[in-house]
């Protein structure tokens, strides 16, 4: 019987995050949105700060690396809560694909007109 190797990460780890992030601001521009809130979202769940937002997407490193050297993922983050692609995001156990669903609800959230203090889960 066939198992699948461990050491197999899906592939979405691997995509270059520099890759990921103009679908991210066109999905947003779509709806009405900027790419400065489409930063301003990433860098609250990051910890990341505008230049080094800037520098990381220059180095066109891969997502799982960027969610892993972020400076401070935002505590706040366990507050999101919904479904992205067919999955409750509060459901999923692998702490990195958590954390790029996490990204992605934030950016779907965005992109259907939520106000920028809902997104961020201000009280």
């Amino acid at each position: 019987m066939k198992t699948k190797d461990p050491k197999t990460k899906h592939r979405i780890y691997t995509m270059s995050f520099a890759s990921v992030y103009p679908l991210y601001v066109a999905k947003a521009k779509k709806k009405g949105r900027t790419k400065t809130e489409v930063d301003e979202v990433i860098r609250w769940l990051t910890g990341y700060t505008q230049a080094k937002l800037d520098a990381q997407l220059a180095k066109k490193m891969d997502i799982e690396t960027f969610l892993a050297q972020a400076p401070e993922l935002n505590p706040s983050r366990a507050l999101i809560t919904g479904v992205i692609c067919g999955v409750r995001v509060e459901d999923i156990k692998e702490p990195t694909m958590r954390e790029i669903r996490y990204l992605d609800k934030l950016i779907d959230e965005l992109a259907k007109g939520k106000t920028m203090e809902k997104i961020l889960r201000k009280q």
